[in-house]
Order: C-alpha cells, then structure tokens, then sequence
C-alpha cells in the first residue's frame, strides 16, 4: 500500500503524506514513498510546481519513534550502521526536494516537529494555517537535530535556529509569517487552497528561469547546505549511539519522563 497520494492537476500536483493516524511520522516507507512520488512528477512535463502536504490534523511530527527505538534494543556497535542508514534516507529526500527542478510548497497545517519540520524547510516555499506550529523536540529526547539545523540557519537565520534547537523554543504560525518563513497564514480549511494558489504563480512563469533560479539559490547562494546536511546526518546517526538517545526514546515509548545518564 503506497503512504501517498499524488493528485495531478495541471499545471500543479500535490503530494498528500498520507499516515494520519500517526500524525504523517516518517518512517522508511513513507520517506520512500514521497521520494518515489517526486521521481514520477520529475516526469510529468505539464507539472511546474508542487504542493506538499499531510492528511489529517497535522503536516508532520516527525520521524517514526516506535521505528527508531527498535534500534536501542541492539547493541551499539551493530546499531549505528543502522542509525546512518536511517538517516541517510532522510537526508536523501531532502537533498531530492532541494535539487528538484522545480517549486515545492509545503502546505502546513498543525504540528511540523523535528523531521517533518526539515520537509517544509527543504520545500521552496511555506503556507500555513493559523493553528500551524513548528518544533524541534530532539534535543529533549536526547538526540541531535542534524538535518534541521542547517536548514532552519538557512532559511531563518542562526539566532532562530539557536533558540528552537538549544531552548525549545516553538514557533507558532503568527511568527513565521513575522520572520518571514511562511509566506501566507490562512484559516485550517484553506491552507491547501491557499498553497496551491502560489505553486499555480510559480507554475505560470517560464519552467527553465524558475528551475536555474532554484538551483542559485539552494546550490549556488546556498553553497554550502547540502555539505551541512551531510555532516548533520552523520552527526545525528552517531548521537543516536548514545545511551542519552537511548534513554530519551525508552522515556517517549513507556511515556515517562526521561532519566538522564
């Protein structure tokens, strides 16, 4: 069973996450399956933009948790080749959203945490619904947010991402249409609505300019990014190794507070 839906409806498409019963959390399959929907639009020529979005109440909490900890259970030596796999395959789709020739809009309704809240940052554009968040909560559990970082930097700034990676900080949908992260903020009913209105702008123009200026932006301007995101993954596949990680995840799955080492 595919975890998406991609409807078409030239000149746009959408990518609908379709785990709503888990809140769209990503595990392999879902990661694979969103990567394979942008391949197959990659072939759509009458396609100029896309909208990202997640089914039920919320855009994306983030990595599967239960699938995580499954890792914890393993000794460490044996568990980090799968640590980097898992993380790799997320860094991979972000790299494809980032390279891909043309616009992404996210379409962020509820919560975007953690890993759900580097796929909005690695879509070209954000719309948001007022009751839209996003939150980075790895720190809390004891892992490090590797691929968020350094696009939040990227696109907000180092003080912002400082504040959410190292304080907790959560941003409401008010802030980042301050900050300028989000480009719209509209009511729950029309956030999709809204989203595919600006990919049908991006759609509009001439496909060979928009594609070139992406790629200046996330490659040329943005030069460095998908070296961070590299060393991120790895750091963050190595700081899953932890007993800190280890514990954080033990906590979320019995729903305690954790024990730090």
């Amino acid at each position: 069973m595919n975890l998406v839906d991609i409807k078409i409806h030239s000149p746009t498409a959408t990518i609908l996450m379709g785990r709503a019963g888990d809140g769209n959390s990503l595990d392999e399959r879902l990661i694979e399956d969103i990567g394979q929907a942008l391949d197959d639009l990659h072939q759509e020529k009458k396609i100029g933009a896309v909208v990202l979005a997640g089914a039920g109440k919320d855009f994306c909490v983030g990595m599967d948790l239960n699938e995580l900890y499954q890792h914890t259970t393993l000794d460490p030596l044996d568990a980090l080749p799968l640590w980097i796999e898992h993380w790799d395959r997320l860094l991979g789709l972000l790299e494809k959203m980032l390279r891909f020739p043309r616009p992404i809009v996210a379409a962020v309704d509820g919560r975007a945490c953690g890993a759900g809240f580097s796929l909005a940052l690695a879509a070209d554009m954000i719309v948001v619904s007022q009751s839209a968040t996003f939150s980075i909560p790895a720190t809390g559990r004891g892992m490090v947010a590797g691929l968020v970082a350094p696009l939040l930097a990227f696109r907000a700034g180092a003080a912002i991402a400082s504040r959410m990676l190292m304080a907790g900080d959560t941003m409401s949908s008010r802030q980042a249409i301050r900050i300028g992260l989000a480009a719209q903020r509209v009511p729950e009913h029309q956030v999709w609505v809204a989203a595919n209105r600006l990919a049908l702008r991006s759609a509009s123009l001439p496909g060979s300019p928009v594609g070139v200026t992406k790629r200046l932006l996330n490659e040329t301007i943005g030069e460095s990014l998908l070296t961070q995101l590299s060393v991120g993954a790895a750091t963050a596949a190595t700081a899953c190794s932890t007993e800190t990680a280890a514990e954080g995840l033990r906590a979320f799955i019995e729903g305690r507070e954790p024990v730090w080492p």
